[in-house]
């Protein structure tokens, strides 16, 4: 299927960890400022977001803060900053070409995922636009933004105030880019000149470059990641992807800049160097306290954090796997609580069932009723409903 080629294509893009084509970034970004009128900026690269980051916050005069709705902002967009006269002029070009695709102001507020196979769709009669959405857009906006650039951001732009200037993500916005893009190529689109040209531009930047920011008469662009490791997302429909390595970063960048994911969820180091009790007990995020466990091993944990198992039944929710409920030592988890083990129905892309823990009420002694409150269900219900499907 075409779609799905191109579709494959702009991934490959979003995913790449090679060198950036600085030619080419430098000469699409240059036509950028020409096209609001400000004159070339001087290029400096950084070897990563992190180092590019740096520059930034270092030069806040050349790249000041952007807050649309801040009173500071001068009424005539002309005057404004570089980087938001460069998102104002991308903002409107976005609405035109959704016109072009007959959407309306309000589309990106109502539109669904459709979740199926393509080919599955196309022989059920889905219109073939909605087809191009759900491997052109929906498939890459789940790698790209929700998967790759989500955590990414979490580990190299904390919270800094609103410091950061405005950033565009280069190869990681190719999840919109191609969307448009994938349209256009299928002939299921005709952009006006403008908006044809503009997309180009940033299409060429999708292609070629890290992150990047615009400033006034200068232009701070990070280096594309050295390694970026991926493996298929669990129940991937059109190709999904997410961040995991289990052996050491997901994402590095040349100056050695880190991000550490595991199946999809960002982890701080020490979760992949020194994962102990102690630090699991004083991580907030559940997520990662699960990740951190994992990698110390369920039967280790249960053992050095002195868990006492209650009792143990059949899932009936997963047949041939168990449910463990342990007690857990009032204070472990700053309040009083029981840990249902249970094993994941769903298969991960190596092949095996993953253990995971459920944080549930210290009254509860029954593993089956334990995990029927866990879907809102009595533990009767539960049981009686999952032997029925």
């Amino acid at each position: 299927m075409s779609a799905r080629r191109l579709s494959d294509e702009w991934r490959a893009h979003g995913l790449a960890a090679r060198p950036a084509d600085r030619p080419a970034a430098v000469a699409a970004v240059a036509a950028l400022y020409r096209l609001i009128d400000a004159p070339a900026p001087e290029f400096v690269w950084a070897p990563s977001p992190t180092a590019a980051l740096a520059l930034v916050h270092d030069d806040p005069r050349t790249f000041p803060p952007v807050r649309f709705r801040s009173p500071n902002l001068p009424r005539r967009p002309g005057d404004w900053p570089v980087a938001a006269r460069l998102a104002n002029l991308v903002q409107n070009q976005r609405r035109s070409l959704d016109r072009a695709l007959g959407r309306t102001e309000s589309w990106h507020y109502e539109w669904q995922r459709l979740d199926t196979i393509a080919e599955q769709a196309l022989t059920a009669g889905v219109p073939v636009p909605r087809i191009v959405d759900m491997v052109a857009r929906d498939a890459l906006n789940t790698t790209l933004r929700n998967c790759v650039r989500a955590p990414m951001r979490a580990e190299l732009m904390p919270t800094t105030g609103g410091t950061d200037g405005m950033t565009w993500y280069g190869q990681h916005d190719a999840h919109w880019i191609g969307h448009y893009d994938v349209h256009a190529r299928l002939g299921l689109a005709a952009y006006r000149r403008p908006d044809a040209e503009l997309l180009a531009l940033l299409a060429e930047l999708a292609r070629s470059t890290g992150w990047w920011w615009p400033g006034e008469g200068r232009c701070v662009m990070a280096e594309r990641p050295t390694e970026i490791h991926t493996e298929p997302l669990p129940g991937a429909l059109n190709g999904e992807r997410r961040l995991h390595r289990d052996e050491g970063p997901a994402v590095r960048f040349a100056d050695d800049t880190q991000v550490h994911v595991l199946h999809g969820t960002h982890v701080p180091t020490w979760v992949m160097t020194d994962p102990t009790v102690e630090r699991v007990h004083a991580e907030r995020n559940v997520e990662v306290r699960r990740s951190a466990i994992e990698r110390i091993g369920w039967d280790t944990y249960i053992a050095q954090a002195g868990l006492r198992r209650i009792a143990a039944a059949g899932d009936p929710g997963n047949p041939g796997s168990a449910l463990h409920l342990y007690d857990v030592p009032p204070g472990l988890w700053r309040r009083p609580a029981r840990l249902l083990l249970v094993v994941n129905g769903s298969v991960e892309p190596d092949g095996s069932h993953c253990r995971y823990g459920l944080s549930v009420p210290a009254y509860f002694t029954d593993p089956v009723a334990a995990a029927g409150w866990t879907y809102g269900l009595s533990g009767e219900h539960y049981a009686r409903l999952v032997r029925r499907t």
